[in-house]
This record gives structure tokens, sequence and C-alpha cells, in this order.
């Protein structure tokens, strides 16, 4: 009998010891904050926007590790894949996510109204019904905006490439940044008296022929800030060149990674941005709906100068100290 008790006595103290270490082990989640980072596709621009959110995290005292926990999913440019990462978020009940790139923030957007999202590398907010408007979000979503300043970039391309009068691009028709993109190059090239062509896809594998399809009816390529594209840059440079068709791009790193030239954002810095808004919710209790889009604070002037050698195209002086020589190879 007192072997039943004493037996008894042991079962009563590993439960107790058991409910203690699962209420611990609660009270210990309950201090570490959940982060998703739901991204569309890896590319050089939105990998340097995520490391810009981290690091603007970590500056401000919340660091892998420590005291928030990253869920970082790349949906690998599917759809479907957002749709199941979202889900993924919203199952796991996280604190906050970070929805980099239109369509990833779309995609969370419309699973939950109560998870406060922050996106970056979104055109137009409005456009893609992710907020009621820039000033007042009104909803769970604020972030920052990657629109570019597409009418100076023409003026640059113009500048290269004075006798240009056939303006062509390349987009992906189903991400509303790159239509909203095109819609307005269109506008103003056509303003301008030029001529506009384009050329749609729907995935990378479409890309090689799509501009080969283009490059002869155009005498100059304005690329948008298009995930799409952004990825298939190598593609686009090796036609391009041969080609030597010049390429006017979005952003800093669709240059690097062999386009001409660009006056474009530095997406760590729109990263870092929207990470300091992050604080603004975790630190100060602030809410999405009364965070106001924030926009790039400054631009940059990028030229490839291996790009320009291997095109033909001389470089004017004034714009000879933006130049950087990637081989692209």
């Amino acid at each position: 009998m007192q072997g039943v008790n004493a037996m008894k006595k042991l079962i009563s103290i590993f439960i107790a010891l058991l409910l203690l270490f699962t209420v611990a082990g609660c009270e210990k989640k309950s201090d570490v904050i959940e982060i998703g980072i739901i991204q569309i596709i890896e590319h050089a621009a939105l990998d340097a926007a995520r490391e810009g959110f981290i690091d603007a995290l970590k500056d401000n005292g919340y660091e892998e590790g420590k005291n928030i926990k990253i869920d970082y999913q790349n949906a690998q440019g599917d759809t479907n894949n957002l749709s199941t990462i979202s889900d993924r978020f919203v199952s796991n009940k996280v604190d906050m996510v970070l929805a980099i790139a239109t369509p990833s923030a779309q995609a969370i957007a419309g699973k939950t109204t109560t998870i406060p999202i922050l996106a970056t590398a979104v055109t137009d907010f409005v456009t893609a019904k992710l907020v009621e408007s820039d000033e007042k979000p009104g909803g769970n979503v604020s972030g920052t905006s990657d629109m570019n300043p597409i009418e100076e970039q023409l003026d640059l391309m113009v500048q290269l490439v004075p006798d240009v009068q056939t303006v062509g691009v390349i987009y992906n028709s189903s991400e509303d940044n790159s239509v909203l993109q095109a819609r307005i190059v269109k506008e103003i090239v056509e303003g301008r008296g030029l001529k506009y062509v384009e050329v749609t896809v729907s995935n990378t594998n479409e890309v090689q022929q799509a501009v080969q399809s283009i490059v002869d009816k155009c005498d100059a390529l304005y690329l948008p800030t298009d995930n799409t594209i952004a990825s298939a840059m190598p593609t686009v440079y090796s036609v391009t060149v041969e080609a030597k068709v010049p390429t006017i791009c979005g952003e800093a790193n669709m240059v690097v990674n062999g386009g001409l030239a660009t006056l474009g954002i530095n997406y760590y810095n729109l990263g870092y941005q929207t990470g300091l808004m992050a604080i603004d919710v975790l630190k100060n209790g602030k809410q999405p709906k009364d965070m106001p889009i924030q926009k790039p604070r400054e631009f940059d002037f990028t030229i490839n100068g291996a790009v320009a050698a291997e095109i033909g195209l001389e470089i004017p002086e004034e714009l000879q100290k933006y130049v950087i020589n990637e081989n692209n190879e």
C-alpha cells in the first residue's frame, strides 16, 4: 500500500512539474514576438528590402533568437504558394507580417483583418486594393511604396539615347504594380510624341522569347520594377546586349544584373524604412490603419559601364560619376 501511495505521490509531482514547465514555456513564448515574412520571389531588390527590415529591427532592440522569431517564407513566384504561406501565418497567429511585393501583400491581406501587416516594394497600395487611401489606410495594412520616378527615368533614357523614337516595355501583366507603371510610361512616352510598344509575360520562362520579339521594334527598353523581369535579368541582358538595345530599369539591382541604367530606389533603405514603421507598431502601439503609406526618401543614379561598352554607347561626361563596371557574364 505504501508503494502505491509513493507511486501516486511521484506521479503527482511529475504532473505538477510538467504543468510548471508548460506554463513557463508559454510565458517564455509570450515574450517572443513572431514575425512572418512573405516574399513572392527571391531577387536582389526584394532580398535587400528584407535585409533592411531585419536590420532596422535589430538596430532598435529586436533581434532574431533573442526577443523575436522570424518565419521567412519564399513563394518562388507561385501565387498558390502565397495562399498556403498566408494560411500558415494566420494559423500560427503570428504577431506581425512583413509582405514583400504587391502579390505577397494581396495574399496575406485577403486572409486576415486583425494581424498587423506592413508591406514594402508595393508600387501603389490603393490600386492594389490594400488600403482606403495612402493618407489613411483604414485597415490592418500599411507600409512603404516603391513607386519609381518614371518621368525622370525616361529623361535619363533620352539623355543616354538622344535619337530614341520608339520605347519598348516588358512586364508581367498579372502584377498590378507593373500594369500601373506600364500605363504611366505609355502616357509619358506618347505625350512626348514618341512611339510606345509593349510585350507581356506571365512567368520567367516566357521572358527570353518576349525580349527577342521586341528588341527589333524599339530603340530602347524600359523595364519596370517587375518581379518576374527582375528575376530574369541575366536572360534580358543576353538578348539586349546582342541586339545592342539599351535598357533603362526601374531599380539599381536590375542594372547590376545586366541593365544599362536607372535613377532608382535603394531597396535596402526602403526595407529599413519599413522596419522603422514596425518599431512604431511594436514599441509605440501604433496601428497600420493610422499609419500613412511612406514613399522613398531618395533616388540614386546607377549606370552599368560594362553594358554601355558592350552595346557601343558612350556615357555623357556629366553622368560618368555614376558608372559602375559590372561583368554580367
